[in-house]
């Protein structure tokens, strides 16, 4: 049992078997994730003091989502942990300081524009608890502040989480699949190493068998098996369900030059743009067949980025949130009106976010098509990445349970719904499609 020992002559804090493996991990990314009650928090904060006492002068960051969640959790137990013995707690900055010039900072990024606060810090190593609370581009963002320019000093992120919430999708992509738990793999193209170190209730010797678990083990059947197996399979709260790759996600093929095309746009700036190109085949599925996403394009070079991206094809009309046709500011022009001035003409769409969940929905429902095989009336190409990796991830607002987190990357999903509300709600049944000549072996029929 590995031993860590605070500053000056305070308690021993005694590290769990599972929480040493963490501690002594040598990967550049490791997540202690899985079952709560794990003793996950524990051990980043203890990763983070270790590394503040064993490097003079060096700063670590431990975040949450929101303040509310550091400060009774995180700030609490570091508290107990610190307190009187050496380090000075500076409530004002949020921080500790060390006999050594080391600082531990706590933060929080309840919004995706919260990481610029962070834009030209500096900091050995990264703690991120409950990281699927956090949105991949929060966590890529912030990775970016992990830098050192001490010699010999590695730079390394450390992570701990339960499964669900708005992160799990790309959190299980980044670190659950990758490799077998436990084992380390290494990203072909930066070389840098990540590792998963599951968490269940019995690996923490002061909470199984007791009150604790026995509350876990009523909950619900996902919550459950996510809370207390640590089970990654489940995903409570998630949104599209039917989501499903052999179902709506196929390889490109030449759009015939008489099927309708249109676009939808969900317009940021300091978030993520999203515009859709999509196509109507002749049995009335729907092909979302290119996608534009980018952040920090302002209107007028996002209007002459698509315009150029559609040259040579006939678009029937482009859909964007109607927030974008209000003026900005007393004598400005809206967002709409520069993209008009920019060959990019656009109309308000149908912005019912309940009914438009309800069109996604229907879209994605899978039936079995007339050759017997699993099909729906949305399809996919691989090339749009984005919105294949965000649709499944969205989970349902914990205070509006009826409707998408907007926490959530919903960028794509918004510029989807966009989309559909411009078409009827479908059947589920497949009618024998008029196919047209030569395109049989590319088009899914």
């Amino acid at each position: 049992m590995v031993v860590a020992k605070v500053p000056t002559d305070g308690p021993v804090w005694a590290a769990t078997p599972r929480q040493a493996l963490f501690l002594n991990a040598a990967e550049d990314e490791v997540l202690y994730g899985g079952a709560a009650g794990g003793g996950k928090s524990d051990a980043l904060l203890m990763f983070s003091i270790l590394r503040r006492i064993a490097i003079p002068g060096s700063r670590g960051l431990i975040l949450r989502r929101t303040f509310p969640e550091l400060e009774r959790s995180l700030i609490l137990r570091s508290l107990e942990l610190l307190a009187g013995r050496g380090a000075a707690y500076q409530a004002q900055y949020k921080r500790w300081r060390f006999p050594n010039g080391s600082l531990l900072e706590f933060g929080y990024c309840e919004r995706d524009e919260d990481v610029y606060k962070y834009q030209s810090a500096e900091y050995e190593d990264i703690c991120f608890d409950e990281l699927t609370q956090f949105t991949e581009f929060q966590f890529t963002y912030l990775m970016s502040r992990c830098r050192t320019t001490k010699s010999g000093v590695r730079t390394l992120i450390r992570a701990a989480t339960n499964p669900g919430g708005v992160g799990h999708g790309w959190v299980r992509s980044r670190f659950i699949d990758i490799a077998p738990w436990g084992e380390r793999y290494t990203d072909p193209e930066t070389g840098r190493t990540r590792r998963f170190i599951p968490a269940k209730l019995v690996d923490n010797p002061y909470l199984a068998g007791g009150q604790y678990e026995r509350m876990l083990a009523q909950l619900p059947e996902a919550e459950r098996r996510a809370l207390r197996d640590g089970d990654w399979d489940v995903f409570a709260g998630q949104v599209f369900k039917e989501f499903s790759r052999d179902a709506h996600v196929i390889e490109p093929f030449p759009i015939p030059a008489g099927w309708r095309r249109w676009r939808a746009l969900d317009f940021g700036f300091t978030n993520p743009a999203c515009v859709l190109w999509l196509a109507l085949g002749p049995d009335e599925t729907v092909y979302v067949y290119r996608e534009l996403y980018v952040t920090g394009m302002r209107a007028a070079e996002l209007a002459q980025r698509v315009v150029e991206m559609s040259r040579g094809e006939s678009i029937t009309l482009t859909l964007a949130d109607p927030a974008i046709f209000a003026k900005t500011g007393h004598e400005g022009e809206s967002i709409a009106e520069t993209m008009r001035q920019n060959g990019l003409p656009c109309q308000k769409a149908d912005n019912d976010r309940l009914a438009g969940k309800q069109r996604v929905h229907d879209y994605l429902t899978v039936f079995e098509g007339w050759d017997g095989n699993p099909t729906s009336r949305l399809k996919i190409f691989s090339t749009c990445t984005n919105l294949i990796r965000t649709l499944p991830q969205l989970v349902y607002d914990k205070t509006r349970p009826e409707d998408v987190d907007t926490d959530g990357e919903d960028h794509a999903y918004d510029a989807l719904r966009y989309a559909l509300m411009n078409r009827p709600a479908v059947a589920t049944k497949r009618r024998q499609p008029n196919v047209p000549a030569g395109i049989s072996s590319i088009t899914g029929y």
